[in-house]
């Protein structure tokens, strides 16, 4: 099976970041609706509902907030440590990230909802996710040739019609290609958040699993078509 790669990496085919993407809204979703009204993929909010907390001297309520944060910085911590150290045995990286995702996003979905002998295990699952969406933000950062997330959109948006403004100034066919690039990752990204808010509708809590096929699918392809073990 052989995908077009960009770069010599089978992580930056459209492919790879389209699943990626489907997977990043599918977490957001199911985070809002299975795991109390929470986002988990951009930790933006996290910080003002944090700063608000603390000035109201609710501190317990602040660090619920701190922690997805601290959740998101350690991923991140963890990508650069294997970036660093892992590229042996045939194996890239971002294979070992991809497991890491998987392995998580399993073990939250046998996480039950609510609170339950005074652990709540929403907040257990919102850190959780938190933690997966920033090796996933950290590890896939461009789609063929162009720098893009899959855990979020604005970024995307932004660039998308940046693209599309400056097409229709400068008539320059690849300024139109690119901003479809874009804006199809945010599409694939509403269909996650779609697909997430109707499985967990009849699944509940372990509606997340099948994110982890996603990711599956991923780590299998990155088997068939190995990474080069550059960056």
């Amino acid at each position: 099976m052989k995908l077009k790669k960009s770069k010599g990496q089978i992580s930056e085919t459209y492919f790879i970041g389209s699943v990626l993407a489907v997977a990043g809204g599918y977490f957001d979703a199911y985070t809002y609706a299975a795991r109390g009204h929470v986002f988990a993929n951009a930790q933006t909010g996290n910080m003002v509902l944090m700063g608000i907390s603390v000035l109201s001297g609710d501190f317990l309520q602040a660090l619920s907030y701190f922690l997805p944060i601290f959740a998101f910085v350690a991923g991140i911590v963890i990508c650069e440590i294997l970036k660093k150290y892992c590229n042996r045995f045939h194996i890239h990286w971002r294979q070992y990230v991809i497991f890491m995702e998987m392995a998580v996003t399993l073990i939250v979905g046998f996480l039950p909802q609510g609170r339950s002998g005074g652990i709540d295990f929403d907040m257990v699952a919102n850190i959780s996710i938190s933690f997966v969406c920033s090796l996933q933000v950290q590890s896939f950062r461009k789609i063929r040739g162009i720098v893009c997330a899959t855990t979020m959109c604005t970024g995307n948006l932004r660039s998308g019609t940046d693209c599309l403004v400056r097409y229709f100034s400068e008539k320059e066919k690849k300024l139109l290609r690119t901003a479809g690039k874009y804006y199809g990752i945010v599409g694939f990204f509403i269909l996650g958040a779609l697909i997430s808010s109707y499985v967990t509708g009849i699944l509940g809590e372990k509606s997340v699993m099948l994110c982890a096929v996603a990711l599956a699918v991923v780590l299998l392809l990155m088997f068939i078509e190995p990474e080069e073990n550059i960056e």
